[in-house]
Formats: C-alpha cells, structure tokens, sequence
C-alpha cells in the first residue's frame, strides 16, 4: 500500500471553485491536508469549504481570490502568515481560454484575459509563496498546464502561447531552484470535461457540450488523481511533467469520435 505522504500538509489550490481544483481539493482533503481553497466566487468557497471540513474533518481556509490581482496575492500570503497558515505546496490551477479564433480575428480582450491569467498569475502567486519553501528547504509547486503547451491546434494560438509559457516557467523554476529541496511538477492533461469549453465560448452551451460528444473524456477527479500521485511522491523524487489524455485523445487534434 502506498504511504500516505499528503496527510497533515498544507496546500494551496487556485482555481478551486470548480473542475479541476475543486476535483483536487476533495482529493487532498480526503488524504487529510490542511487546505488554502482561492477562486473569484466567494459563495462557492464558502461552500466548497464546509463540505470538505463536514465530510473529512480537515482545516479548510476558503480565500477568495482573483490571481491577476497581484496586490490581492501579495496580501493573501500576508494574513496566511499571520494565521501561521503558509502553504508548503502551491497548486497553480487557475486558467482559462477564450475564444477559439484565427490570430487575424482574434477579441483582444481575450487575449489580455488569457496572458493575465494564465502566465502572470501563475507568476504571482509562485512569486508570493515559494520564498518560504525555499527558506523551509522544503516544498512543491504543481503547475497544471497542458497538452495544449505541447502542440497548437488551430485557432488556439494565443491560449497554447500561454500554455507554452506554463511549460517553459516550470522548466525555468525548476532549474533556480538547482540545489534546495523544493520540488516543481507540471501536470498536463488532454481533454477534460469540466467548465473550460463553456467559458471558452462565453457561455454558449449546446456548442460546450459538442466538445465532449462521441467519446469518453477525461474527468476532473482523473487530473485530480494524477496530481495527488506528484505530490504524494516520496520527497527525494520529483516527477517534473506528467502528461495524460483519454484513451480516445492520441493528439491534441486526433480524437476518435463515434458518430452521435
């Protein structure tokens, strides 16, 4: 039986609201941590939070937070350290894509929704919370990025160029960090049913859920498990990139559909 490596850790997940941070936070919480749970919607959080201290009896801090506000980071790694509540693995989860247009047509807006989100507030909240990590000499920042930062499929320039950039500041942190024993993962899955399609077209539904038709996608409880199993590893291994996809997904674009 795999030794429990998670139990009494506190971890900090953006994104937690829904999909695949929420999937992560019922994971971790069953596995006994101490939870930072962050999103935009604070009723959800609230909400989020009471299950998981009802259900698994864990200490639960729901924060909300939007990761593009980098004074609002700063001042959550404040008042975490007063509540002696620094988080000793970060899950970068929060992210987005808008739209899935040509470069030539693309909504500017997105874009700068997209780069904030993505790359920059990644940025900040690893550069809010891993100097405590490195002064512990211990710790985990867990990316969760995707095949998307791997090959570009049409129309997805701009949100693949961030995922390009998760891809390539996981490596970069990785490589400062040369010599202490923080360790630095990036979880990259495929296809996953979550709210990602519906955002992505702006709340057009019927064309959210044909993304998910004719074949079996990954589950967020799936990108959840593959998360806790990075950072359930023993602390002398680092499992720097995991990639997972459906069994239908063999590329981003090759996706065996049966006919609907």
């Amino acid at each position: 039986m795999t030794p429990n490596r998670i139990a009494g850790r506190t971890i900090l997940i953006t994104g937690a609201t829904a999909g695949i941070g929420e999937a992560c936070a019922h994971a971790f919480a069953r596995d006994g941590a101490r939870l930072v749970i962050t999103g935009r919607r604070s009723e959800r959080l609230d909400a989020l939070a009471d299950e998981l201290t009802s259900t698994h009896g864990v200490d639960v801090h729901p924060a909300p937070l939007d990761v593009r506000d980098r004074e609002a980071v700063d001042a959550l790694r404040t008042r975490l350290q007063a509540l002696d509540f620094v988080p000793d693995v970060l899950v970068n989860n929060a992210g987005k894509a808008l739209g899935l247009d040509p470069i030539q047509g693309g909504d500017l807006d997105d874009w700068d929704e997209m780069i904030d989100t993505n790359v920059k507030g990644l940025l900040y909240t690893t550069r809010a919370f891993l100097p405590a990590m490195i002064e512990a000499d211990r710790g985990h920042v867990v990316n969760i990025g995707s095949i998307a930062g791997r090959w570009v499929y049409p129309n997805g320039g701009v949100y693949c160029g961030t995922k390009f950039a998760v891809f390539a500041l996981t490596e970069g942190i990785n490589v400062d960090l040369a010599g202490t024993r923080v360790r630095v993962s990036s979880v990259d899955p495929g296809l996953v049913e979550t709210e990602f399609s519906r955002v992505r077209f702006h709340g057009d539904a019927s064309r959210a859920d044909s993304v998910y038709q004719g074949y079996t996608p990954l589950s967020p409880s799936d990108v959840a498990d593959a998360v806790s199993y990075v950072v359930n590893a023993p602390e002398h291994v680092d499992v720097f990139q995991l990639v997972l996809m459906p069994t239908d997904q063999r590329h981003a674009t090759i996706v065996h559909k049966e006919s609907v």
